[in-house]
């Protein structure tokens, strides 16, 4: 079983938001475990990530279309043993040194979404890129 954990600044507050989020980590239980970890800071996600290969979010980085990122999410668990961490920066976006020590990076737009948007976006597409790779409709 793969395992990806994303890590993000703040938590979610609204319920629509949580239950969509939900619904997405119950859909993919059976092929990825999704573990959040929460900082209220920035500052605490560099200790945090010390020792993890991550993908950063950042609005800089390159875009994917849906398939293009089915193939790379997969080629990326496979690489660092099935498991994989993203993280999402805050207001301020991701310090520039913490970018620097990223595995890669990812965009999802040159517009700014809050952290608790990409959250939904991030946790779907991981679930789009999963379908993409079964040849389910659900890309359709």
């Amino acid at each position: 079983m793969y395992k990806i954990t994303i890590f993000s600044v703040g938590k979610t507050k609204e319920s629509w938001l949580l239950e969509a989020t939900s619904e997405y980590e119950m859909r993919l239980q059976s092929l990825i475990e999704i573990k959040w970890v929460f900082v209220k800071k920035s500052e605490q996600l560099a200790p945090l990530l010390e020792q993890i290969p991550f993908i950063a979010l950042t609005p800089e980085a390159r875009q994917f279309t849906s398939e293009e990122f089915s193939s790379q999410l997969h080629n990326w668990l496979e690489k660092l043993g099935s498991r994989l961490s993203f993280l999402i920066g805050g207001a301020e976006g991701i310090a520039p040194e913490l970018l620097t020590k990223a595995y890669a990076t990812l965009s999802f737009s040159k517009m700014t979404f809050t952290h608790q948007m990409i959250r939904l976006l991030l946790i779907e597409q991981i679930y789009r890129a999963a379908e993409i790779q079964k040849g389910s409709n659900y890309h359709k």
